[in-house]
């Protein structure tokens, strides 16, 4: 299994893969994107068509709604309607002959539409003037409708289907008195019939149109089926007979009709199935087409390196062979001197191994003769102390042992790995200080202040020891009188860490000489000339190297002239390794 994996797993598989999935992205986030903004801009346009067709569907209802209007108003004021509505309101009922005039003057103005089947005037008091026949107002229109036409003043109000005749529709128009400062005079009546408000013959088949009036009762239609849950919600679309259709509403301003336009979804998308089809075929060609340009690009890039793989095998044999051969690419070529230039080196480098193993023995030689030096050093401070011990020189025995334990501490364990306990170097100074007091006697003075509980803390071995000697040599040296040294271990203000100070009271350093230091334990750098600087760049090294990657701070100076001088740094609570 895993022979096969790594048989498909070769660079050249790897480009010609990478390439085909970022073709494929390529190719499904632009289709996509140009998919979804053709395909809005498409159902956009089949919609606003849409839209137009209902604007002009409405625009067409409300002229024929504008013409029953201006011949009603026509009727309502022409001068023997208006006329006769005076004298019964003057009290002069009319006569049968002014009746039967009065009635073919308003049949002649029905005669200019198609869609009028009668008109009815009403006296103000709701008895009928014609028809001849005897009727009332109020028993023909509901008083609701009525009032409204009292409140339009003279306007057309739309009643609605005749609850007598459902094939019929009613509007209503209160009559004014010119002659009478427009007082209501009466009201006509006019009949239309069903078939007057109806939508042209459309070349879509299969969409619908739907008139209703301001209360949602349907005028005109060409649905055959239940119309209320269409207009009477807010949507979008609507399901017929396991159809989707869109719907769309227009609103007219004149009459307050609404106008509903039912298209199928299908209809509207079939352009974009249309382009989603194309779409896919393109996708499909332009994928099929880079796959074979990306077949031989890949290829053209891994095969000058299988040919310098190949040669790189011969290495297992013993024997690096340089590769002559040069490539049309830079990177290649700078790929195969980069080899070539290898093969030499290593070829020389085994040459020199050979050389190395040679003087390899010579240096353990050396090593061992480097170690018997401590162990003679040694052997005579302790012949040196047994011969003071016998002739009574205690005092000067005592130096001599300490002096001894001082050598042995710095230069002993030459394999360990440079770490001591913190009791262990405490211990180191103060043989240190006991050496030193013979060059100042009295001068000298020291306090070590270590808390046991970190006694037992590991840290770098002669990493306080140096800073001591720097404050004796340049602060307790350089004063009149007797100093002090003082060493304390405490807690720092992280609990994570040790705060290690050397304290002295000598004549102390000005602020340029401090930063002169600062600087030089920044950069590393031993001063040219000899001075307190030294241990101080050492010690600080020594931190960084020891305390590689850990949270401590390196050596600072507080110094005051005149005052002494302060030097501290922070190591790991936890120690070192």
């Amino acid at each position: 299994m895993k022979q096969k994996l790594r048989k498909w797993s070769t660079l050249r598989n790897q480009i010609l893969l990478v390439f085909v999935i970022v073709m494929a992205i390529v190719l499904f986030v632009v289709g996509g994107m140009t998919y979804n903004a053709v395909s809005t801009l498409l159902k956009n346009n089949a919609e606003r068509q849409i839209q137009q067709t209902a604007v002009q569907a409405s625009g067409r209802m409300d002229e024929l709604y504008q013409h029953i209007d201006r011949l009603t108003n026509q009727v309502a004021t022409d001068p023997s309607v208006q006329q006769l509505l005076l004298e019964e309101e003057l009290g002069q009922p009319a006569t049968f002959n002014q009746r039967q005039a009065l009635m073919n003057i308003v049949n002649n103005y029905q005669a200019y539409s198609n869609g009028i089947d009668l008109f009815e005037l009403y006296l103000h008091d709701g008895q009928r003037v014609f028809p001849l026949n005897e009727a009332n107002l109020i028993g023909r229109i509901e008083e609701e409708s009525i009032r409204q036409a009292e409140e339009a003043k003279g306007r057309l109000v739309w009643i609605g289907r005749d609850r007598l005749n459902p094939n019929i529709f009613l509007a209503l128009r209160q009559v004014n008195l010119i002659d009478r400062w427009f007082s209501p005079g009466g009201y006509l009546v006019v009949q239309i019939r069903s078939d007057y408000f109806q939508f042209q013959e459309s070349d879509e088949v299969e969409d619908f149109m739907i008139l209703v009036d301001e209360h949602d009762k349907m005028i005109a239609s060409t649905y055959q089926g239940d119309i209320e849950r269409m207009v009477t919600h807010d949507q979008e679309s609507v399901m017929i007979d396991e159809t989707e259709y869109m719907l769309v509403k227009e609103d007219s301003r004149l009459t307050g009709w609404q106008t509903f336009i039912l298209m199928p979804i299908a209809a509207v998308t079939e352009d974009v199935v249309f382009l989603q089809t194309t779409l896919m075929y393109s996708a499909g060609i332009g994928f099929l087409i880079f796959l074979f340009f990306s077949y031989g690009l890949s290829n053209l890039v891994t095969r000058p390196i299988q040919k310098l793989t190949k040669i790189m095998h011969y290495g297992k044999l013993g024997a690096l062979k340089p590769n002559p051969e040069t490539y049309s690419t830079v990177e290649l070529n700078e790929l195969n001197e980069t080899y070539n230039d290898m093969v030499t080196t290593m070829n020389h480098l085994i040459e020199v191994v050979y050389e190395k193993e040679l003087i390899r023995s010579q240096s353990e030689l050396k090593a061992l003769q480097a170690q018997i030096n401590p162990h003679f050093l040694f052997n005579t401070l302790e012949a040196l102390y047994w011969s003071l011990d016998e002739k009574g020189e205690d005092e000067l025995a005592e130096y001599v042992i300490a002096m001894s334990e001082l050598f042995r501490y710095t230069i002993s364990h030459p394999m360990d790995d440079g770490w001591v306990y913190l009791k262990e170097e405490v211990d180191h100074i103060e043989r240190y200080m006991h050496i030193m007091k013979i060059r100042f006697g009295d001068r000298l003075t020291w306090k070590i202040n270590v808390p046991i509980e970190y006694e037992a803390v590991k840290i770098p071995k002669l990493l306080i020891q140096p800073l001591v000697e720097n404050a004796i040599l340049h602060g307790v040296g350089n004063k009149n009188g007797q100093g002090e040294v003082s060493v304390r271990v405490g807690q720092s203000e992280n609990p994570e860490t040790l705060l290690v100070e050397v304290v002295d009271d000598g004549p102390g350093m000005d602020k340029t000489s401090i930063e002169t230091v600062m600087k030089l334990i920044k950069n590393d750098r031993i001063p040219s000339v000899k001075g307190n600087g030294i241990a101080m760049v050492n010690v600080n090294k020594r931190l960084e190297l020891f305390y590689n990657g850990e949270t401590v701070k390196g050596i600072t100076i507080e110094s005051e002239v005149g005052k002494g001088t302060r030097v501290f740094f922070e190591i790991p609570s936890e120690g070192g390794s």
